[in-house]
């Protein structure tokens, strides 16, 4: 009989684990592949180490720039995916270490609730078993959407898991969608060389960031020769034994057909809801989302739900929090509630871009009277030194109270800067304190100052 049992071993999953152990709870977590989940093994974890790699032949490819000469560099495109799986394979043997750390039993196999604190594990030799526990946390996460006219073959037409691990290097690919993974492995692939064309069918790229975020990237990815395509709809996609054909049709209605090796649909995630027992329970859920109180309770007592099967942002960082706050509770302690409107989002193609709170139209929207700031890394010392100048900090604060209601970054590293904004948005910091809070010179992050500083008039190096 344990304390709690988690189901799956994602970010979510693990790190509610490993808190529930540190609180003293009697716990085990259920998984039916890597321990990791997607994260480490088919998403963040990976996809980084492929961008890296894209990263180094990127400044290879411009090393003239900075003074230097190399010849006959180029990409050996199974050395990177190898690299890749390597860093994954590492991070889930670190998690492995952490649950022997930390006295977690792994039980192998696919679970599914039986009742209100039973859980029945079907190993890979079909053997069932069945586990008890006073707590079970559902934490099984999602998979790459499918849609009937993008149909997924695994080979030609492929999800993101497909993407990092494709045997040879795509001379042509069509990317459906332009969130984070749609524009990571669009950079990704047409730095290595692959001729890229992003499909979008809303008016913007990354369309839940800040307008002039997305208006840069778009412009940034042109430049490096992709051609992206907005307010355009795909019609049909399918597989030949030679390529795909892509037809598509734009705002106006005028239909094309385009041609490529490989279509990328990154289209978004559904949850991985099913068969694991929720309607056995009368575990309620609305458009495929386990429904949750604030502390991840849902309607059948003993029964938790965390990350990406909830309804919120589906990003590693947001699960692991609600992780912690979901044990932290039933542990007896008095975690604060989350706060969804100061969750930071990043994505890591090149420029990078970061983000946390209201963007400018949805501030304005919101009924705020605002005070705006930009500062270009153009304007940059240390942008101009490290050949990085592309992009920007946006920050918009509240008029009336100087409270920090957005930060929007596009740039080199600023999903390294970003937390500041979250830290101070989390105390409460205005825009003056900011103001007055010495950053380092030369250094990118002085741009959030600068922009800070813009917003009140008081900018110096523009």
């Amino acid at each position: 009989m344990y304390d709690v049992i988690v189901l799956g071993s994602g970010p979510g999953g693990y790190v509610a684990a490993i808190r529930a152990s540190q609180l003293g709870l009697k716990t085990a977590v259920v998984e039916k592949e890597s321990l990791g989940g997607i994260c480490l093994n088919w998403g963040c974890i990976p996809t980084k180490a492929l961008l890296k790699s894209a990263n180094v032949k990127e400044y290879i490819d411009h090393a003239s720039e900075y003074g230097l000469s190399v010849e006959g560099a180029s990409a050996d495109f199974p050395a990177i995916i190898k690299r890749s799986r390597g860093v994954a394979e590492g991070m889930s043997k670190g998690v492995q270490f952490l649950m022997r750390k930390n006295k977690i039993d792994v039980i192998a196999g696919f679970g599914k609730l039986l009742a209100p604190g039973k859980l029945e594990v079907t190993d890979a030799d079909g053997k069932k078993a069945t586990h008890s526990a006073k707590h079970i946390i559902i934490a099984t996460g999602a998979r790459s959407r499918s849609l009937p006219a993008i149909p997924q073959d695994g080979k030609r037409i492929v999800g993101y898991r497909e993407a990092m691990s494709l045997p040879e290097q795509p001379k042509s690919m069509v990317v459906v969608g332009s969130g984070a993974i749609g524009c990571e492995f669009a950079y990704f692939y047409s730095t290595l060389g692959t001729k890229v064309t992003i499909i979008e069918y809303l008016p913007n790229i990354l369309p839940i960031e800040d307008e002039e975020v997305s208006k840069q990237l778009e412009k940034s990815f042109k430049k490096a020769g992709i051609e992206v395509l907005v307010s355009t709809s795909v019609e049909q996609a399918t597989a030949g034994k030679n390529g795909c054909e892509v037809k598509i049709k734009n705002a106006k209605g005028e239909a094309q057909t385009l041609e490529c090796d490989v279509v990328l649909s990154a289209v978004g995630i559904q949850t991985n809801i099913e068969n694991i027992g929720l309607e056995t329970l009368g575990v309620k859920t609305d458009k495929g989302r386990i429904l949750v109180d604030e502390f991840f309770r849902t309607n059948i007592p003993g029964v938790y739900a965390i990350g990406d099967v909830i309804p919120g942002p589906a990003l590693a960082h947001v699960a692991s929090h609600e992780g912690i706050v979901c044990v932290e509770k039933i542990a007896g302690k008095n975690p604060t509630p989350i706060d969804y409107n100061n969750v930071p989002s990043c994505t890591y193609c090149y420029p990078e871009v970061a983000s946390v709170g209201l963007t400018e139209k949805a501030a304005k929207e919101a009924g705020y009277e605002i005070k705006v700031g930009k500062f270009p890394f153009s304007a940059s010392g240390k942008a101009s030194a490290a050949g990085a100048k592309d992009g920007f900090v946006k920050v918009i604060f509240d008029a009336k109270y100087g409270e920090w209601l957005g930060c929007h970054m596009i740039g080199a590293g600023v999903t390294e800067m970003i937390a500041e904004a979250v830290v101070a948005r989390k105390l409460e910091t205005t825009g003056h304190e900011i103001i007055a809070s010495m950053h380092p010179h030369p250094t990118m992050s002085e741009a959030v100052m600068e922009a800070a500083a813009a917003a009140y008039g008081e900018v110096i190096h523009l």
